[in-house]
């Protein structure tokens, strides 16, 4: 296994029903999830799903209700267990672990933040913050200074005292998050947590989270079923339909380069000027030639780009990482990237003919 791969999924299957391993025969004959419904009554959670996680990236997984990406992070800490499959961390099989090392994993190298919070109503926001620490069997007098500084971090400093009921949702979302990183695990598995959570606060969530995985580089598994927020965030985007992984990848690749008329659709509405950068359109070289109308960055939108150039298609920009010049922006290439791919009705009469 690749070294900065931290989670390894390798063929993982979930069904549920009173005989999943016949279903799984079934499934793996080719019957689909209606009809495996239909014919069989069995519901189909998780169909051959492979899917590598690296260590400190975010890696988000997203699909719309009942496309399994729930299931899938559930298996992660076992809190469902698989009908056939591996799910591998740093090296080690997950579904060997007996309920020693099941519980070890689960205080040490994993915490969880959910969509609806989670908070102990008679605990203190600090107590609750320190959770993990204490089920580990941390003193309070251990934690405590720990969970105040990640408090202080997520924005609730002095907020230690309150109970979760004296907080609005986003505050008790930020407690959620203040806990997960108190635990100290490496891993941070986050389940629709921003989903529960009004615009703009939703918004600042996701800046926070960027902000601080800046720093700390924790491994983040991110559900959601929002492509904005799926693309803001990630850094590897893994794209569930039926259970079944339809196209993962970078998500300025997958913006590019659909390979499903279900991703085709998905993407259909989205500001690709918002969400594309310089680095997915330029043309690599480190010896560009000018003239040029100015220095960019890799990392910048399209958007901005646009705005400095005043709309004029002619000029070219420098690409630059930390002063050192990395590629060439033409303005032509990132019009021709903001034209949309053509919807699924059309991308399927293209492979007809």
């Amino acid at each position: 296994m690749d070294k900065n791969v931290k989670i390894s999924i390798r063929h993982l299957y979930k069904i549920f029903g009173a005989d999943p391993e016949g279903a799984l025969e079934h499934v793996r004959a080719g019957v689909g999830k209606p009809e495996l419904w239909e014919d069989y009554g069995h519901v189909l959670g998780l169909e051959d799903i492979n899917v590598d996680i690296r260590d400190g990236d975010i890696t988000v997984i997203m699909g719309l209700s009942g496309s399994g990406k729930s299931t899938l992070i559930r298996h992660l800490n076992r809190l469902i267990e698989p009908t056939a499959g591996e799910i591998l961390l740093d090296g080690e099989d997950v579904l060997a672990h007996d309920e020693r090392a099941l519980r070890a994993l689960r205080r040490q190298k994993m915490s969880m933040v959910f969509q609806h919070f989670a908070l102990l109503p008679h605990r203190t926001v600090l107590e609750n913050t320190g959770m993990a620490r204490a089920v580990r069997g941390e003193r309070h007098a251990e934690y405590e200074q720990d969970a105040l500084k990640w408090l202080d971090r997520v924005g609730l400093g002095g907020q230690g005292g309150q109970y979760p009921h004296q907080l609005s949702g986003g505050m008790q979302q930020r407690v959620g998050l203040a806990r997960a990183l108190a635990s100290d695990s490496p891993i941070m598995l986050m389940d629709e947590a921003f989903s529960a959570l009004d615009p703009l606060i939703r918004t600042d969530m996701q800046n926070l989270l960027l902000d601080l995985q800046e720093e700390l580089r924790k491994t983040v598994v991110f559900i959601s079923h929002d492509l904005d927020e799926a693309l803001k965030l990630a850094d590897h985007l893994v794209i569930l339909k039926d259970g079944r992984v339809v196209q993962q990848g970078e998500p300025q690749n997958i913006l590019l380069h659909p390979n499903d008329p279900y991703i085709v659709d998905f993407i259909s509405d989205i500001n690709r000027a918002r969400v594309l950068r310089v680095r997915s359109v330029m043309t690599a070289s480190k010896a560009p030639e000018g003239p040029f109308a100015g220095d960019v960055d890799p990392d910048d939108t399209l958007e901005s780009v646009i705005a400095i150039s005043g709309g004029d298609t002619q000029v070219r920009y420098r690409v630059t990482r930390d002063g050192a010049p990395i590629g060439v922006l033409h303005m032509k290439d990132l019009v021709r990237a903001l034209v949309p791919t053509n919807g699924a009705d059309d991308g399927m009469r293209a492979r007809a003919v």
